[in-house]
């Protein structure tokens, strides 16, 4: 569930539906107008208490409810948040109103809500002082009010009977207010100002919610199935079991997660993985759904049902962190929940104390008592955090940085330290033939020995050479492998051994200058193969795991923000050291276990202050859950890095950490530019509000605007 906070904000949502809750457990229900922490607070109020309901599952991004309840407590639940002013569908029946927009539908009714508020304005203006004028004008009035309020009393008058204080039911007293002193056709002006607003508002709100369906609308809904008898048939992907092979043609999005089977293609990953640049793929690789398959046609063997693609997964991952709040909005609610009613108090005493103590006439007073009620709804407060939150969440999204919950967005920009595995995290994760040197005989001979050898053997180094040389030359007799030495074999006659330092030294053909080399090799962290005769070595080979170019570009960046790095390794201290110099890494750890470095990051941040742990979210898992914010690369072990990290990085590239923390800081602005602002709008206009210099619509077109204002500014970050 998520966290009790009790707020003041009465918008209304949008009501078009959205992609169905991800929670497990109970019956999933949608509720229209639930879109803000108010109405989440209002409805745990009306059904927490009942007998037999065992739990609630909120959704605001797509407004569902998931009840956990018996069948006579699941009937009582629905009945007291009807009661409470909302609507719950069953979630099939929501899903058939997929294709409407409340908005366009509502708007005639606001519009024509508006006329008639304006024509109740001219009576009033023209018709002031004679029965005919004040009756067309009360008529008219209460049409307007009717047409654009029905809503906000139907929830005002609930809240009321139930001892709360929100934006409806502010609303709801200080229009009635207005009407019964006199001030009737404001009261319908303010009505139909706040509802227009109001509609706007959930309109720009579903702007950032769209930012997170749009990820799921980027799967196609059909695809092509291969039959029992050979033949395609196209079929809709949910219906596509794990095994099943299906067939993308160029051009087309891959409907599911599988591996390709038949064909070889270039694919555009950066749906899910952010990247700019295709990423080609032949037989045996991995795809995910949602990415373009761009040249070629491929046959694919399904891996992940339709609710289990690695897309539906980042898709989950990111609808549940926005119902975690983060510590900034933490402090707006506790702050809304205190405000209000202290408002609300000062409001009453305006009404009830200022015409004993100041010269105010009692319309007066209740005039000023009702434009502060007005003014205690920190509407636009309560919403500047979550939009600029859900925003900045969806903007990691689309550049492939899954953020499991607002409190890490916010927290990235405080890091000092990044803690760094090597293998796949800084390096390529795989070795590399980076030198070679022929020292006896012909060059082109020895190397074309050389790759027949190392294509023999599956061991990871020879794989490398054999990848790093020419086509192999030469017939293989005898070919032998020496475990933990490395092969024989005759190619061409010729008796040959490809194997490790050791087996050189066994076979007594190692030379003082060949030691040297050797030595030079290992300096640089790099793993030696060295090709002999029975009398010479003849060459030397070294493989290294490379560092990506990508991960001196991130540190490079981390060092401009002021974060230090450091790298934990179980390599060798010698390793780690070298590989540390040629990527620019502060300080390097070598020889540890997963233990050392669980050890090393509370070091860190006794030291330095926030650490983050970045590494594969399967060895390095006890250091990723003790740092303050542990990244995993995605990119392999998907599975495990969604669930273990905090922040997962779908396509393994460091320079999204940087990027994390940038954009962490971005948000961070943007959310005390949205709080100081709207604290200050509401400053100046209780101010006016007691010196009697505002209006009630001045004070609606400030509260509205202010949260239209601070709205816009949160969706900034999608930008």
């Amino acid at each position: 569930m998520t966290d009790k906070h009790d707020d003041a904000c009465g918008s209304q949502a949008c009501q078009s539906p959205t992609v169905e809750s991800r929670a497990t457990g109970g019956v999933a229900f949608r509720i229209a107008n639930m879109d803000c922490p108010t109405e989440e607070a209002e409805i745990r109020r009306a059904v927490e208490a009942l007998e037999g309901v065992r739990g609630l599952r909120f959704d605001l991004s797509a407004r569902v409810l998931r009840l956990d309840a018996d069948p006579l407590a699941l009937q009582a639940a629905l009945a007291a948040i009807r009661k409470a002013g909302f609507d719950p569908q069953p979630l099939v029946e929501a899903d058939s109103t997929a294709g409407r927009d409340a908005f366009a539908e509502g708007l005639p009714r606001l519009l024509i809500g508006l006329l008639v508020a304006l024509a109740a304005e001219a009576a009033h203006y023209f018709g002031e002082g004679t029965s005919l004028g004040t009756g067309l004008g009360m008529g008219l009035s209460l049409v307007a009010i009717a047409l654009a309020g029905a809503s906000t009393y139907r929830k005002g008058l609930a809240a009321l009977f139930g001892l709360r204080l929100n934006m409806n039911a502010l609303m709801s007293v200080a229009v009635t207010g207005a009407f019964l002193i006199g001030e009737w056709p404001e009261a319908a002006m303010v009505m139909v100002l706040y509802a227009l607003a109001e509609a706007i508002e959930a309109r720009a709100l579903d702007r950032a919610r769209n930012a997170i369906k749009s990820l799921m609308a980027m799967a196609p809904d059909r695809t092509e199935l291969q039959t029992a008898g050979g033949g395609w048939q196209t079929v809709p992907v949910a219906d596509v079991a794990v095994g099943a092979r299906v067939r993308v043609r160029p051009g087309e999005r891959i409907p599911l997660d599988g591996l390709i089977r038949v064909g070889q293609s270039a694919i555009n990953q950066a749906p899910v993985t952010g990247e700019s640049v295709p990423v080609d793929k032949a037989v045996g690789d991995g795809v995910f759904a949602a990415t373009i398959n761009l040249t070629g046609m491929l046959e694919l063997e399904v891996t992940a049902g339709a609710k289990d693609t690695t897309l539906a997964r980042i898709i989950r991952a990111v609808e549940e962190a926005q119902s975690t709040r983060a510590p900034t909005q933490q402090f707006v609610d506790r702050f809304a929940a205190v405000y209000t009613p202290a408002v609300f108090v000062v409001a009453l005493l305006v009404a009830v104390a200022s015409p004993l103590l100041l010269d105010w006439t009692w319309t007066d007073a209740v005039y000023r008592a009702l434009v502060l009620l007005v003014i205690a709804c920190p509407c636009a407060l309560v919403i500047a955090t979550p939009v600029t939150v859900v925003s900045g969440l969806a903007a990691a999204a689309r550049r492939g940085i899954v953020i499991k919950g607002g409190v890490y967005l916010e927290q990235a920009r405080r890091l000092r330290v990044v803690a760094l595995d090597k293998t796949g995290t800084l390096t390529e994760g795989r070795p590399r033939l980076v030198a070679h040197q022929v020292v006896n005989g012909d060059t082109a001979q020895v190397l074309g020995w050389t790759a027949a050898l190392s294509a023999q053997s599956d061991h990871p180094v020879a794989q490398a050479i054999a990848q790093g040389l020419p086509p192999a030359t030469g017939d293989i007799e005898d070919f032998t492998a020496l475990p933990g030495r490395g092969v024989r074999g005759r190619v061409d006659g010729q008796d040959l051994w490809l194997g490790n330092h050791r087996l050189i030294e066994e076979r007594g053909v190692c030379s003082p200058a060949t030691e040297t080399i050797l030595a030079e090799h290992e300096t640089q962290g790099r793993t030696t193969t060295l090709l002999a005769s029975a009398t010479d070595v003849l060459a030397i080979f070294a493989v290294a795991d490379t560092i990506k170019d990508s991960s001196r570009a991130a540190l490079e960046q981390l060092h401009r923000l002021g974060v230090r790095s450091v790298m934990l390794t179980g390599d060798n201290k010698l390793t780690a050291r070298t590989i540390a110099t040629q990527a620019g890494i502060d300080d390097a750890r070598g020889d540890l276990l997963p233990e050392d470095k669980l050890g090393i990051i509370t070091e860190l941040q006794s030291a330095h202050g926030p650490t983050a742990m970045t590494g594969d979210g399967i060895n390095d898992a006890p250091a990723l859950a003790r740092a303050d914010i542990g990244f995993a690369m995605g990119g392999t072990g998907t599975d495990t890095a969604l669930e273990a990290a905090d922040i997962v990085v779908m396509n393994d590239d460091l320079r999204r950490i940087p990027e994390t923390i940038v954009l962490s800081q971005r948000t961070h602005r943007l959310l005390w530019q949205n709080i100081g602002f709207a604290l200050g709008v509401k400053l100046v206009f209780l101010v006016l509000a007691l010196f009697g210099e505002a209006s009630m619509w001045m004070a609606v077109f400030a509260d509205m605007g202010a949260s239209l204002i601070v709205v816009f500014n949160g969706l900034r970050i999608l930008r």
